[in-house]
Order: structure tokens, then sequence, then C-alpha cells
């Protein structure tokens, strides 16, 4: 009887115990379900708040939307990180971002994420299946809608409590002073065509406006060598010095626009347009610009640095926005002027081997890619070293000097080599034949890393 009693309260004890248990999870499912047939009854407090930035100062209505209970949780992790009072000048700031691909896209992305509180999005191209392995939010049912319009429709789902512009439209003369009036924060620069980009950051040194420029992303890999910087001081970058060469040249700015850019050489070169019709006949290469003058040759992408540097235009201008301070690493030259002297000590060679430097076709910067990046401050003689050491290389390298590989060939990246002045001398009274001859191993390794500088030291054209 007793073992009876003892079965008889194990099983009401347990029904009491399933009761409770089912009583407890239909009061959270209940409230599941509340919570998510409520939802769509925030969106009414969204549009009002967006129908009173319409009707007020922009300034005035976004200072108050940190005071939002969704939105103040939304950017609670900023508000920590900045403080709240440059959350708030973050969150009023009016940002332009022209050119919205594997760059652009990203950088307004977390921009936006971050609760940059107005932009303006720019840009007259559309969403293709290839520029899906690059861009931040677009999708297979994006392709074929323009990239201003997508960007637009994702961001209002993601914070809509933004004032976003969308404008499907190339920058140009007749439409600088609709783009860039509005006196705007930040002007973001992450067009790929030079002449846009030159005359965007001409207009913007003109009006006063600050702005930030994206360089050449594409046909690199290690995202380590991504480097901010004054446009004066980017190096190893075709673009950059393109832009710089036509922005002095032309307007006379020399400097004082800071860039994203890559020390990284590029690694592969712009590909050929290859194009025929359904009779397998050669086309007109113009026939398939989206706008006269653009490129048609394709620049390889590996997606993750476009990326990387939208991320970073982001953050460098999130912190100037909230006037958070941040030392970027220098770009760091190990004395530009020890180039300088490689390059004259082989401009003075060459005169006097040649009677003239006509045939040497490096400047500084390449010079600086051949000791640096081929050699790592050491002579070709010695065994290769993995990294470049500082102030100790410069004192090997005071006793180095740059001499044609092929005297036959012209001095160019790929054919020069750097050694000792008294290997230089031996070197310059032998052939190439007797080298291969009689240092099999040694020839075997400087044509492999000349072969190299010729596969990288790729050019934007």
């Amino acid at each position: 009887m007793p073992e009876k009693l003892q079965t008889f309260a194990l099983l009401t004890a347990g029904a009491v115990l399933g009761s409770i248990s089912s009583i407890l999870i239909l009061r959270v499912l209940s409230k599941r379900a509340v919570k998510k047939s409520t939802t769509p009854q925030t969106k009414p407090g969204v549009e009002s708040r967006k129908a009173e930035i319409q009707s007020t100062n922009w300034s005035d209505a976004s200072s108050s939307l940190l005071e939002d209970e969704i939105v103040s949780e939304h950017l609670t992790r900023n508000v920590q990180f900045f403080g709240l009072e440059s959350q708030r000048r973050v969150t009023s700031s009016y940002v332009v971002v022209i050119g919205l691909g594997g760059v652009g896209s990203h950088a307004a992305n977390m921009l936006l994420r971050s609760g940059v509180g107005r932009m303006l999005l720019v840009d007259f191209d559309q969403v293709s299946l290839s520029s899906l392995n690059r861009h931040a939010v677009a999708t297979r049912d994006d392709v074929g809608t323009p990239k201003a319009a997508c960007l637009k429709k994702h961001f209002e789902l993601i914070f809509p409590e933004a004032e976003i512009e969308a404008k499907v439209s190339l920058y140009d003369v007749s439409t600088e002073d609709e783009i860039l009036s509005g006196d705007p924060d930040f002007v973001l620069d992450c067009i790929d065509n030079i002449d846009t980009k030159v005359a965007l950051l001409a207009a913007c040194v003109k009006r006063g406006l600050r702005v930030l420029s994206a360089t050449g992303a594409g046909a690199r890999a290690d995202p380590s060598r991504i480097r901010v910087a004054d446009l004066s001081k980017s190096v190893n970058d075709p673009l950059s010095r393109s832009v710089r060469h036509r922005l002095k040249r032309g307007h006379g700015i020399d400097g004082g626009i800071p860039v994203v850019f890559s020390l990284e050489k590029p690694k592969v070169k712009l590909l050929p347009f290859k194009g025929a019709n359904v009779n397998g006949e050669d086309e007109n290469p113009t026939d398939y610009q989206v706008v006269p003058g653009f490129r048609v040759r394709i620049i390889p992408v590996l997606g993750t640095i476009p990326a990387i540097f939208g991320q970073v235009m982001a953050s460098y201008v999130l912190t100037k926005l909230a006037g958070f301070e941040v030392q970027m690493e220098p770009v760091v030259n190990l004395d530009l002027d020890h180039y300088r002297t490689l390059h004259q000590r082989l401009v003075e060679h060459e005169e006097t081997l040649y009677g003239c430097a006509d045939e040497v076709e490096v400047d500084v910067e390449e010079v600086m890619y051949v000791v640096k990046e081929l050699w790592r401050g050491r002579s070709a003689r010695d065994e290769p070293a993995k990294g470049v050491s500082g102030r100790a290389m410069w004192r090997s390298v005071n006793e180095l000097m740059l001499v044609r590989w092929d005297k036959d060939k012209p001095a160019s990246v790929s054919n020069l080599i750097l050694l000792r002045f008294k290997e230089a001398d031996e070197h310059e009274a032998r052939t190439l034949d007797d080298v291969k001859l009689n240092e099999l191993e040694f020839f075997s390794r400087v044509t492999s890393v000349l072969k190299r500088a010729e596969l990288e030291f790729g050019r934007l054209e």
C-alpha cells in the first residue's frame, strides 16, 4: 500500500510540473506572437520621424534620433565607443558617396549601420552578376537595377529612420552643383574613372569640402598593406600616380587629400577586351561602354580587397565625424633620399657606360619597388632575405647600385639587379651566357625574380 501511495504521489507531482511547464511555454509563445503582431506598428513611428525631418531642419530633427528607443539600441555599441555626444555628431552628419561598386557600397553600408543619418548615394551604373562577388548588399534579384536604388532599398530595411537619397547619375561638370551642394560633412570618392575622379577631387578642394578618395583596389590580394595617407605620399599605385599628376598639372593641387591605397603592386594586369558577335566577328569595344570615355577593359578583382577598402574608408570618416582621434600608421618610406640616390647612381652609371641615360625606364617610385620588393635591400649575390631590416638595410644600400641584368635590354623594372660596386663591375665585364654556364643556380634565381617583376608590375591604363 505504501508503495502505491508513493507511486501516486510521484505521478501527481509529475502532472503538476508538466502543467506548470506547459503554462510557462504558452505564455512565452503568446508573448512572441504579440510581439510579431505588433512589429509592423513601429513603421508609422518611422514614417512620422521622416515627415518631421522633411518639414524641419535636418540637423534639428536628427539630433533627437538617439532618443528613440529602437535607434538607441541599434547604435548602443557606437555610443559606448564614441560617447553619446560624439555619436550625435555622427547621426546628424550628411555624407555623399559617389561610386557604389565594391568599395563604395561597403563604405556606405557601414556608414549607415554606424548611424550616419543622412546620405546621398550617387552612381550611374547598374548591378550586374559579375559585381555580386564584391557588392555589399546586392542579391541576384537586384541584377539590372541601378546601384543607387539597390542600396537605398536595402538601407531602408537596415536603418529606416535615416534619410537616404539615391541619384542615378554620372558625376560631371553638369551635375557637380546638384551633387555637392547642401554642405556635406564628408564626400567619399569611390570612382574608378581617372577623369571623373580628378574632376571630383578638384571640385571638393575648390569648395572646401572634406573628401576621402579610394585608389586602386583591383588586382591586389594582401589586405595588410592597405594604408590611409595624403595623396602625395601614396606609392606603388598607378591610379594614385595618374591622379596626382593630373591634379598638379591641371589644378595646381599637389596634396592635402587623404586617400586609401595599397602598398602592394598589382598582381595581375587589365584583361583585354574580347568582344565577338554571334557570327564570331570582332565588334567595336566602344559599343560596350556604358558612358563614352569609360574603360571597357576589365580589372580582375578579389572581392575581399575592395570590401576592406570600403571598411577602411567608413572607419576613417566615422572617427573624423565623431571627433575621435586616431593616429593612422604612417607610410614608411625609409629615407626617400636613399632611393633618389640609387636612381641618380643608376643614371650616372648609364651615362658613363652608354653615353646617355635614355634607356633608364624607371623613376624613384619604381626604384623603391626594385630595391624593397625584389632584392630586399641586399645584393642579388647574397642569400635571399625574408624581410627588410630598416636602418641595417640602408647601411648595406649605401654600398650598392642598380645595373642592367641583360645589357642588351633597357634599364627597366624587370631588368635591374642590385649589386655591390665591385660586383657590378664584374657583372658588366661578363656575358649572361657565361653566368648561366658557370653559375646556373645564381642565373636561375635572378631570372625567376625578374620574371616575377615582369608579371607583378602591372599598370592601369
